[in-house]
């Protein structure tokens, strides 16, 4: 049965966001549910299929939702809210937040974008550790950091440390040039760049200088104890198991962990199991640790990056 219905906003600005630059996201919305619709004023008109409107009216519900708090809609979101409303959780969207967990340097408030990062970053705040699991472009690596910036800033703790293991193809680090901490350095860019953007660059090499950030390879924590710290292993899926038992009790008094890894790509000889995966096993029922898993649906990358996890996931099937 064809159907047409009318969807009033209070917000002007609402509906320039939710129309998007030249419609584009009107485009979307009519390819994605098969509808067609006008934007008159205020008036978001809805006609086609009852199944498809309904479907349709419940994507706009969400992201009058979203824009309400100010956040710009591309087409990541509205591949996100398509997901949403076919899965029938397009009631959750409100669980994204309008709370941000920092700002940085420039002055942009950093917000989970989807249900599963607001899940990652709430669950620190019930546990000491949280283990972090997910494919590349779930943002995994940057909210963490953005927690640590915000911990820090909130002086819940007084140094960040961030660490990854040092591994391509067999760990040759005496193939590349330099002194030790010229040779890690590109394995640890992507927590650089993170830090970078939370503190601003001056900031950032003055807290370094200071040893108030440290970041530094996996090797360099054995024999230590953490205290009042917020602590980041990265890539934790090429550590292997006696490597992530010596990282895991680092932990020191007033300290938060993080262990980030995606169990897809572990780059360790296949005679080595990960660390992170026996982790997962050993850990589960472990009070005061906390494992949250993160999926495709949660990449906010180009779309593509969510398609191509989807295609590998299915190959290996």
């Amino acid at each position: 049965m064809l159907i047409e219905e009318v969807v009033n906003m209070v917000n002007m600005d609402d509906v320039i966001n939710i129309c998007g630059a030249y419609d584009k996201n009107i485009s979307l919305l009519e390819k994605q549910y098969h509808v067609v619709i006008l934007v008159r004023g205020n008036d978001i008109s809805v006609s086609g299929d009852e199944y498809n409107v309904k479907r349709a009216l419940s994507a706009i519900e969400a992201l009058e939702k979203i824009a309400s708090t100010g956040e710009p809609i591309n087409e990541q979101v509205m591949s996100y809210i398509y997901s949403l409303v076919l899965d029938g959780q397009s009631d959750k969207i409100t669980e994204i937040g309008a709370n941000g967990i920092c700002v940085t340097a420039a002055g942009k408030t950093v917000k989970p974008k989807t249900i599963g990062q607001r899940r990652y970053a709430e669950s620190l705040d019930k546990n000491t550790i949280l283990i972090g699991i997910g494919p590349a472009g779930t943002g995994k690596t940057y909210l963490a950091v953005a927690m640590a910036a915000k911990a820090f800033k909130n002086h819940d703790v007084s140094r960040i440390i961030l660490t990854r293991p040092a591994v391509e193809a067999g760990e040759k680090l005496g193939f590349l040039p330099g002194d030790m901490q010229n040779k890690v350095d590109p394995y640890l860019r992507p927590l650089y760049d993170a830090l970078y953007e939370m503190f601003g660059a001056e900031t950032f090499q003055r807290l370094m200088e200071k040893g108030t950030i440290e970041v530094a390879p996996l090797a360099f924590m054995r024999g230590r104890t953490l205290d009042d710290a917020f602590i980041i292993l990265d890539e934790a899926q090429n550590t292997t198991r006696e490597q992530l038992k010596m990282f895991l009790t680092r932990l020191g008094f007033n300290s938060k962990m993080v262990i980030n890894g995606d169990i897809t790509q572990i780059d360790l000889p296949d005679t080595k199991r990960s660390g992170l995966v026996d982790a997962i096993r050993v850990l589960r029922n472990v009070e005061g640790i906390t494992i949250q898993k993160l999926t495709d649906k949660d990449v906010i990358r180009h779309k593509l990056v969510g398609d191509i996890i989807k295609a590998y996931d299915s190959a290996r099937k």
